[in-house]
């Protein structure tokens, strides 16, 4: 069996897969990553991290484990200036989305603390994309860098506002309505570039994401584990 881990700051999502079917799944923290090692019946493991997370009681188990890094072995072409930056999550995110619709121009939109659009097209070529400040963080932003704007909490508005009518409603439009209006614009890009494409969403705001968008979003499919499989992908093609 396989185990892929995504491993963030304050949570580690992990998978156990048999060939291509996801047998298992959970999150832990990152101080349990040893214990989780220990006690699940994996072969070989995969290992996205963004930061230098410590993999010490893991490898200590004896078995073979990667961290996926721009010059791993990958089903897809990255075409990317400086790819030692690019964020193991994209590239794994990209391979996942190539695994599920190979031969397809995929818009990849990760909703976490930050939105990434990343494009890959049809002959498994990465082309990169762009980085949004999420949702959170702009809520976040306007109260802290203004004098009396307040901290809205984190809610699903109740539809588009796009004429915000009290303060409210005003960072409701800023920060929900015009992240959505950004997204459906890189997706019409990509689309009137390259034809049709697949938008797969992820991350923890893709449903919010998803919500009152247009036909774009409405049609995108919700992929939680997106990483995770593409994480599984690359060791199978090991």
């Amino acid at each position: 069996m396989n185990l892929v881990l995504d491993i963030g700051n304050t949570r580690i999502k992990w998978a156990l897969f048999e060939a291509d079917r996801r047998a298992d799944h959970g999150t832990v923290a990152p101080a349990e990553l040893g214990s989780l090692g220990r006690r699940l019946p994996w072969e070989r493991a995969a290992v996205c991290a963004s930061g230098s997370a410590d993999l010490h009681e893991l490898e200590a188990i004896g078995r073979p484990v990667h961290r996926l890094s721009h010059t791993s072995p990958i089903p897809i072409t990255l075409d990317y200036a400086t790819p030692q930056t690019l964020g193991p999550d994209r590239i794994a995110a990209a391979c996942g989305a190539w695994s599920l619709y190979p031969g397809s121009n995929c818009v990849i939109i990760d909703a976490g603390t930050c939105i990434t659009i990343d494009l890959l097209d049809a002959s498994g070529i990465y082309h990169g994309g762009a980085i949004l400040p999420g949702l959170e963080m702009k809520l976040r932003a306007l109260h802290t860098f203004t004098a009396r704007l307040p901290l809205l909490q984190h809610v699903n508005p109740a539809g588009d506002i796009v004429t915000g009518r009290s303060t409210s409603e005003s960072i409701v439009a800023g920060v929900f309505t015009a992240t959505r209006f950004a997204v459906e614009g890189f997706v019409q890009h990509y689309t009137t570039h390259y034809g049709a494409v697949q938008v797969l969403l992820s991350g923890g705001d893709a449903t919010l994401l998803k919500a009152g968008g247009t036909a774009a979003l409405q049609a995108a499919e919700v992929l939680p584990h997106l990483v995770l499989t593409g994480l599984n992908t690359i060791l199978n093609e090991q």
